[in-house]
């Protein structure tokens, strides 16, 4: 009886959380084609009589934001393209230079 009613709360639980994530999606969806990218190259926003948007959501979040108070304008997240080879190569490196490691041990 009571793995009955804990499949039943946990079949609740999910409903209410699958409904919640598609309902979020759907208003994700909705904001981005009613805001868009309109920031220009100069880290400032468009003009505001082109802005459809409530007032709320003009303020862009902290961490977006530099010491003055401006928005950013340079990338949050430099990735670099590396050889997987000499990656490889590196790490084979700093693992058999450890102080685990003995030099004994044959690669295998």
């Amino acid at each position: 009886m009571l793995h009955l009613l804990y499949i039943i709360a946990f079949t609740v639980i999910a409903f209410f959380a699958v409904s919640n994530l598609i309902r979020s999606l759907i208003n994700v969806g909705f904001e981005s084609q009613k805001i868009g990218n309109n920031w220009n190259t100069d880290g400032n926003r468009g003009n505001p009589s082109n802005r459809r948007y409530t007032p709320s959501s003009t303020t862009p979040h902290p961490e977006l934001l530099d010491d003055q108070g401006k928005p950013v304008n340079e990338p949050l997240l430099v990735m670099r393209s590396v050889n997987v080879d000499d990656e490889r190569e590196r790490l084979d490196a700093l693992y058999n230079d450890s102080p685990g490691n003995t030099s004994d041990e044959s690669k295998g």
